[in-house]
């Protein structure tokens, strides 16, 4: 059994598969495994994939199969995968320069989930953010750090070790977005020790189109099935009510902050709105009470307020406001 196993999903990637592959790649290395999963791609991307397949076969294997979405694509790797722990990089995006040798020096096994930072870059290899993305020093417990939930619950910055998922049934949600918010959560309620390394190993590509940049009301509407797939498995777990104001917390930022905002700059007037305030309201109705949202931001506070109180045309002011503020197109 190899130590750690790389999972790539591709899917029409051929502009940038080479150099993700090329990121991974050490081949005096011992103990770890890429597994590339071509999920049905129309472009050369599995020609490329198997091109470096047959250049090195002893660290690279390929599958394909009918497109499914990310989130099936990251589910065939994991019944593929040999190693102690896994780890997720999408086929646009890089590894830093040594980043498997530093990150395969730490799997002693003393830990189920290793967290460490990304920076987002542009096409031209510009760095826009160093994406800090644990609150937490070294090594804790989720007891210790329940506010775990509130950090960047991406699947690429963490190494996970593989038998969270296979011991306890739990897969990515697939045809799903938002499949991290979905996976990541549940995954923490299993794990005994984390540890935060800040190091900036993964280089996160944005680009146009990006789900996280994407303003399709319909689509932001399945949140309401994330938020509800992660409480629900929590209180399935007779762990609700300990980590209820964590959860809140969480489900207003996914929500209202980020899901309602990026809809309503889309379509002031879209039903989706509605559908998302009433998910969030069924399940914390008493929100306002809760610690972590008097600690909120005053800005960020005010925002939950207009969208609590459904003033939509100024909630869309306030967000092209801040766009126009930090430069991003409206």
């Amino acid at each position: 059994m190899s130590k750690l196993s790389i999972i790539v999903p591709i899917y029409n990637v051929e502009k940038y598969l080479a150099a993700c592959l090329d990121s991974l790649l050490y081949p005096e290395l011992d103990g770890y495994e890429i597994i590339a999963v071509n999920d049905g791609s129309t472009d050369a991307s599995g020609e490329i994939a198997g091109q470096y397949a047959a250049r090195y076969p002893s660290l690279i294997r390929t599958v394909t199969t009918p497109n499914g979405g990310l989130g099936q694509a990251r589910n065939v790797g994991l019944e593929l995968a040999s190693g102690e722990y896994v780890m997720f990089v999408d086929s646009d995006d890089t590894l830093r320069d040594r980043a498997v040798t530093e990150i395969l020096s730490l799997l002693d096994g003393s830990f189920d989930i290793l967290i460490f930072d990304f920076l987002t870059v542009n096409e031209d290899g510009k760095v826009f953010a160093h994406e800090r993305c644990c609150g937490r020093e070294g090594d804790f417990s989720f007891a210790e750090y329940p506010e775990l939930l509130f950090d960047a619950p991406n699947a690429c910055n963490k190494v996970w070790r593989r038998s969270l998922f296979s011991e306890n049934g739990i897969r990515f949600p697939a045809g799903l977005w938002f499949e991290d918010l979905a996976t990541s959560p549940r995954l923490y309620l299993h794990a005994e020790r984390f540890r935060y390394v800040p190091e900036a190993w993964y280089r996160y590509l944005q680009r146009g189109g990006s789900i996280t940049n994407s303003r399709s009301p319909e689509r932001n509407r399945e949140m309401i099935t994330v938020i509800d797939m992660v409480t629900d498995y929590y209180r399935e777990a007779g762990q609700f009510e300990r980590y209820r104001p964590q959860l809140a917390y969480m489900a207003c930022r996914h929500e209202l902050l980020f899901s309602t905002t990026r809809v309503n700059l889309a379509a002031p007037d879209s039903p989706v709105q509605d559908l998302l305030l009433a998910d969030f309201l069924a399940r914390f109705p008493d929100f306002r009470e809760n610690p972590y949202m008097r600690q909120m931001p005053k800005q960020h506070r005010l925002l939950v307020e207009l969208i609590v109180r459904r003033r939509r045309r100024a909630v869309h002011a306030l967000m092209k406001l801040n766009n126009i503020l930090k430069g991003k197109n409206t």
